[in-house]
């Protein structure tokens, strides 16, 4: 099979969350317009249009809705990447259930860049979703497979920028309809994209951001179940919740060494300690990532999200059905309020009660940037964007202190804090001007009016 996706030279298709396509499979030419961004969605009745064309050359006429969204650039779409893939196709009977499973080997092609392709993917034509997640873990029980997040579009347009060192966390859209288990499942699902992406990196290459980014996906998802907490029921939550606590803490001893080697001189002894023991902590985020534990943690997950009791359990389903707008505004107000009650005289608190606003600080900007996107209008935006500014700024500060108060504990660990070098480590010399610039933003933030009152 052989595919040619086309776009504009300024990719104004992919920015309006619209993909062109014109795929070729034996004789068969086959166009299809996709539209997959929730903004994008809203311009149109149709999701997908799809017909077959006489060659290579796309069709954007009036019966597609390219010239509605690019008006006089529609006539400047070319080819910018092709997809060629060997496809081998199966059904699978499994009980009443029916699945295709299709195995696709090949490449996506952009210029002279290239990125191969080897997926399975899993359709399930006739029967319960549970089908479908049974034979993934047959499938997972006899080859390395992971979850997939990233589809033959996004490979191409990949390839058309500079090599990504890490993906940072994406913004989640809500419609204003949306009810708080849309909600969650959004935010979850974003968060597994998130750690996924940056997984496949670091299974690749040692690499510091990637590390720190599938860190912070895993603190994100397990702030998500904590703040949709009146949403879940069942056992699964506590698993889920301790999994992806060691998994953070495992990638955390590898992100507390690269912290004070950013700190540390180069070419001292401290620091080619610190190396060494770095590359060890790597080694065992590599072993961790290689084991069935981690994979099938990603698949547990997904098959939770889709089809867990979570979603018919009768003690949560009035908070399930509640708009996730009203959910936001309590859940919001909630956070906010105990930020206030813990961060009272901030400059003169012990670090452990600092670190206990830090966490606070956090689950509030994650709260705010799950939630959002469900007040959309100008003002609440403009809103949004100075609230969570803010918080930001706090988090840094408070963030700066607790690497101070855990450089020592780090360094015990590993056994170097008698080495003559830990004591510039040690030296919290800018500290008292740190705690200032944390009250000041605290002060700051609750000055701030809030985007969901």
């Amino acid at each position: 099979m052989q595919a040619v996706y086309f776009d504009t030279p300024d990719l104004a298709l992919s920015q309006g969350g619209v993909s062109l396509r014109i795929r070729q499979s034996g004789d068969t030419r086959t166009q299809t317009i996709k539209v997959a961004d929730a903004k994008a969605a809203g311009l149109f009745a149709r999701h997908e249009w799809e017909i077959e064309v006489a060659d290579m050359t796309p069709v954007v006429d009036d019966r597609t809705p390219i010239p509605a969204l690019l008006d006089d650039e529609a006539g400047t779409v070319a080819p910018i990447f092709t997809v060629a893939v060997e496809r081998l196709a199966w059904v699978i009977a499994s009980g009443e259930a029916s699945i295709e499973l299709v195995l696709d080997r090949g490449h996506v092609a952009a210029g002279d860049r290239q990125s191969p392709i080897c997926e399975l993917e899993l359709e399930l034509k006739q029967g319960e979703p549970a089908a479908l997640f049974a034979l993934a873990r047959t499938l997972a029980a006899q080859f390395p497979v992971r979850l997939g997040v990233i589809t033959k579009s996004e490979r191409g347009y990949d390839l058309l920028r500079p090599v990504s060192r890490a993906f940072k966390s994406e913004r989640i859209a809500l419609g204003r309809d949306a009810s708080a288990a849309n909600a969650f499942e959004a935010v979850a699902g974003s968060c597994i994209r998130q750690y996924r992406l940056n997984e496949t990196i670091l299974l690749d290459q040692a690499n510091a951001e990637a590390l720190h980014q599938a860190r912070v996906s895993l603190r994100r998802l397990r702030s998500a179940f904590s703040i949709f907490k009146p949403l879940l029921d069942g056992d699964e939550v506590s698993h889920f919740q301790s999994e992806l606590r060691w998994l953070g803490s495992v990638l955390g001893e590898a992100r507390d060494l690269d912290v004070l080697l950013a700190k540390a001189k180069s070419g001292g002894s401290l620091f080619e300690r610190l190396s060494q023991a770095r590359d060890a902590a790597y080694a065992a985020v590599d072993t961790a990532l290689g084991s069935d534990r981690v994979r099938a943690l990603m698949l547990d997950l997904t098959e939770w999200l889709a089809c867990g009791a979570w979603r018919t359990a009768p003690s949560t389903r009035d908070a399930r059905d509640a708009s996730a707008r009203q959910f936001a505004a309590e859940t919001l107000h909630a956070l906010r309020r105990r930020i206030r009650k813990r961060g009272q005289s901030l400059a003169t608190l012990a670090d452990e009660e600092r670190h206990e606003v830090r966490k606070t600080a956090k689950r509030l900007r994650y709260g705010a940037e799950f939630l959002g996107s469900v007040f959309s209008s100008k003002k609440r935006s403009r809103r949004y964007g100075k609230f969570v500014g803010t918080l930001e700024t706090l988090q840094d500060q408070l963030g700066a202190l607790n690497d101070m108060a855990t450089a020592p504990v780090v360094l015990d660990r590993v056994g170097l804090r008698d080495d003559p070098g830990a004591k510039d480590l040690l030296a919290h010399r800018k500290k008292s001007k740190i705690i200032n610039a944390a009250a000041e933003a605290y002060d700051d933030l609750l000055d701030r009016k809030t985007f969901w009152g």
